[in-house]
């Protein structure tokens, strides 16, 4: 009788510890991003918003592997990962307002406390929701042996690491040339996608994702939230529409940029969408 009820005591403690990391890791994310609003508030800037968010993924990804106790291989890489694009998209963007001065997202919402109270709370979802299957992992204390999902996760987030950074590059190489002023870009890899680097981003967390469900079960699947999340923020809400109203504003009466949207695919390269 007591060897029958072990199992279900070892399930029921994993379930609360891993309850207990995901709680903390979200009160510790909004700790961060309520404290960053007080501050950029007060001064009425956006110019470490990014910076702030990127470092909470950083963070929480390594506290959950702290706070979780398990230190498997696959909780190792998938912390790294975490960690290596946190680190080249924060200090990217972070740089890139330096240079610019502002950021055109916050317009009519520095000088609005409440307005901005509402960004940084949405950035503290967004973190949590896109990082849930890292911290899942990071709290589960079973682990199997690296197999396919693994190696195609990681797969699939190094082609996605590199298709963002080079395409982040390419767009920043290509606004820095005075020869390109009011003009769009179309080379490189901005000629297969209108929008390559968010491509490369929603395949990087789903790359995790992949790599993380080696471990999962049950409700854990349910997790994939994560990647669509990635994907209808960018898709529908706060990437896509604005650049493409944006660029519409710009250049659409533009016969060259008539023909480039025609021509080349909205965010997937095949099949166009």
């Amino acid at each position: 009788m007591t060897n029958f009820h072990i199992p279900e005591v070892l399930v029921d403690l994993q379930d609360a510890i891993m309850g207990s990391t995901l709680a903390r890791c979200a009160a510790t994310d909004l700790g961060i991003q309520w404290a960053g609003w007080a501050v950029a508030a007060a001064f009425k800037t956006e110019k470490f918003y990014d910076l702030a968010g990127s470092g909470t993924f950083i963070l929480l990804a390594h506290l959950s592997r702290i706070w979780g106790g398990a230190k498997h291989v696959r909780q190792n890489v998938q912390t790294g990962l975490v960690t290596a694009w946190g680190l080249r998209l924060g200090t990217f963007l972070f740089m890139r307002i330096l240079k610019d001065g502002h950021d055109r997202r916050f317009n009519n919402v520095r000088d609005s406390p409440g307005t901005f109270f509402v960004y940084w709370t949405i950035q503290a979802v967004w973190v949590f929701m896109t990082l849930l299957p890292t911290l899942m992992l990071n709290s589960e204390k079973r682990d199997v042996p690296l197999g396919t999902s693994d190696y195609v996760g990681w797969a699939i987030w190094g082609l996605g690491f590199a298709t963002e950074a080079i395409a982040d590059q390419q767009k920043l190489l290509f606004k820095r040339d005075p020869d390109n002023a009011g003009k769009f870009i179309q080379s490189g890899l901005w000629a297969y996608s209108r929008h390559p680097n968010y491509l490369g981003e929603i395949m990087q967390w789903s790359g995790l994702w992949l790599s993380a469900s080696s471990v999962m079960q049950g409700h854990q699947y349910l997790s994939v939230a994560s990647p669509l999340f990635v994907w209808f923020l960018l898709r529908y809400v706060s990437g896509i529409p604005i650049l493409e109203k944006q660029a519409m504003k710009k250049w659409g009466s533009d016969p060259g940029f008539q023909d480039y949207i025609k021509n080349t695919p909205l965010l997937w390269p095949f099949p166009k969408c």
